[in-house]
């Protein structure tokens, strides 16, 4: 009686930690993008068109067991070539030195079934830092072909100058022409796998 009430409980507690699956992005319904102040007037956006990342989702209880993000530097798009040259550059992500952006999530907090808070390491240019990104809109779905889906919004906010993106101009008129805080904007779509 010992050994089946044991293994009743083996069962029951090994079931709750076996609904985490691991979701490959789609990659055409997924955008890493930013947004930066331009002379202090107004937004500039731009997004990075090469990434990838290992996400392990439990769909059970809505929470992530382990989000990992790689964003190609090199891939940074705001339309405008003369601008993003100048981005790649040492002024800024000196992509050709440091050619990958990295997120190694550290934990998550689910404040409800659609939101949370995910804490992680964020490392541009050889710097690491923790930062704080807000989980927003989290929706589970199946596709086309029935595969199940999960879809959210992560947001966050970092300041460039810490990562050694330090090139500015100062304006005649008062301000720079570059703003050091940069909103993080990412939609993600992945596929259970």
């Amino acid at each position: 009686m010992k050994l089946f009430g044991k293994m009743l409980l083996t069962t029951i507690l090994g079931a709750g930690l076996a609904y985490a699956a691991p979701y490959k992005l789609d990659n055409s319904h997924t955008e890493v993008g930013f947004s930066v102040k331009h002379l202090m007037i107004s937004n500039v956006k731009g997004k990075f068109k090469d990434f990838g990342a290992t996400i392990d989702f439990d769909a059970k209880t809505n929470t992530f067991k382990t989000f990992e993000a790689t964003v190609d530097a090199k891939t940074i798009d705001t339309a405008n070539v003369k601008r993003d040259d100048h981005l790649k550059s040492a002024d800024f992500f000196y992509a050709e030195k440091f050619p990958t952006i990295t997120f190694k999530m550290k934990s998550y907090k689910a404040d409800d079934d659609d939101e949370g808070v995910m804490i992680g390491d964020l490392t541009m240019r050889g710097v690491t830092k923790e930062v704080k990104l807000e989980v927003e809109d989290l929706a589970k779905g199946k596709g086309f072909k029935g595969e199940n889906r999960v879809g959210f919004s992560l947001e966050g906010k970092v300041n460039r100058m810490d990562y050694g993106l330090k090139w500015n101009k100062a304006l005649e008129f008062g301000g720079v022409a570059v703003g050091e805080e940069v909103k993080l904007l990412i939609e993600v779509e992945a596929i259970e796998q």
